[in-house]
């Protein structure tokens, strides 16, 4: 029986993204209560699209959401993979793990982030925007954090939840190692969903695409392209730039969508990185979560699926452990190889899209990927 009481504990969440969000609500549906802070006041999302597959469609059933989030977004139950000359070479039935529901969701990232919000300060968590954490002490007792705006409080445990460059990782673990570019970038735009895309769309080749169903009026195009050295591209070319990248390697159902990106302010580019501590993700009562500890490259799509199961089995693990050290530690134990093969595999596409590596054919990447997520976290 569990030496924790959930009514007692106090959790300071750092970060108000997916995965602290989730985290919010699943400490809730334990008992416990939680503090978000959110460095950005504002509280934005960049208004593209997300791919969400069958594990987060249950973790979401397990989080008490689920209809809100399907209606949210576009639900499919396929993927298909198409060679640069458009020829289709595979369609993936996918599998569901929610009788009733798809397999997969595509979901605009704002709306993902108004059904996640509303339903944690629902659930009854502060949140505070604007606001970072300047000071950790722990004292083996309990941590008290003081905050940017000069005011300090205390906590049982903090769930570090602050995403890729995640300052509560460089407190905690100064020695670790930070983001590796992988030497390839995504870019994004929304369109208007043409009545083929039904279901997820992936074109291989050297320069990868990706189109979403996001409803049924909106899909995004994703974009991954060979960056050496990591350039950065001025934020008032970057329509141009996207559409001179996709020109010579666009395929027959690409290319007429080519000229309909216009808007710089709507491209949404982003190197990119992955981060995996081998070593422990906890020091005291202080504890990673989702990007902070396992940041993956987008090529399986699980990179927040991982942060909402994170959450999920962290909550489980509190409301039946023994200490605090000891629901970290299963905590870490239930989800250390499941992380670990989505960033490794996730990166093995990437670097044989970029001639670094074997190129892996994305038809069997995926189905492989979707058997190991449909098992129980």
């Amino acid at each position: 029986m569990s030496a924790l009481d959930p009514a007692t504990l106090k959790v300071l969440i750092i970060g108000g993204g997916i995965g602290g969000l989730t985290s919010a609500i699943a400490l809730a549906r334990r008992g416990i209560r939680s503090h978000i802070i959110e460095r950005d006041p504002d509280w934005s999302v960049y208004g593209v699209g997300i791919i969400q597959q069958g594990n987060v469609i249950r973790a979401m059933a397990q989080l008490g959401l689920i209809d809100d989030y399907i209606d949210a977004g576009f639900g499919f139950d396929h993927v298909e993979v198409f060679i640069p000359s458009g020829q289709k070479v595979a369609h993936i039935p996918t599998p569901k793990l929610v009788d009733g529901y798809p397999s997969n969701v595509g979901i605009g990232r704002r709306a993902l982030h108004k059904v996640l919000g509303d339903r944690a300060i629902e659930a009854g968590a502060t949140i505070s925007l604007g606001v970072t954490a300047t000071g950790l002490e722990d004292d083996g007792s309990g941590v008290t954090v003081t905050f940017s705006d000069g005011t300090r409080d205390r906590y049982d445990l903090v769930i570090g939840a602050d995403g890729l460059y995640s300052t509560t990782r460089a407190r905690i673990f100064p020695d670790a190692p930070g983001p590796m570019f992988t030497g390839q970038s995504v870019w994004r735009y929304n369109f208007a969903r043409t009545p083929d895309v039904t279901g997820m769309c992936v074109y291989e080749g050297p320069i990868g695409v990706g189109l979403v169903p996001l409803s049924d009026t909106l899909m995004y195009m994703y974009v991954t392209t060979p960056e050496p050295g990591n350039p950065r591209y001025p934020r008032e070319s970057l329509a141009q730039a996207l559409r001179d990248k996709l020109r010579p390697v666009a395929s027959p159902a690409v290319a007429p969508l080519i000229d309909q990106i216009t808007r710089d302010d709507e491209v949404v580019y982003k190197p990119l990185e992955w981060v995996f501590l081998d070593g422990d993700w906890h020091k005291g009562r202080v504890v990673l979560l989702g990007d902070a500890v396992h940041a993956t490259t987008p090529h399986l799509g699980q990179g927040a699926g991982m942060a909402i199961e994170d959450s999920l089995v962290l909550a489980e693990e509190l409301s039946r452990a023994a200490s605090i050290e000891d629901a970290f530690v299963a905590y870490r134990a239930r989800r250390f190889e499941r992380c670990r093969y989505i960033v490794e595999a996730s990166r093995a596409i990437c670097e044989g899209q970029i001639g670094v590596g074997p190129l892996v054919e994305q038809g069997a990447a995926t189905r492989d990927m979707f058997r190991v997520v449909a098992e129980a976290i």
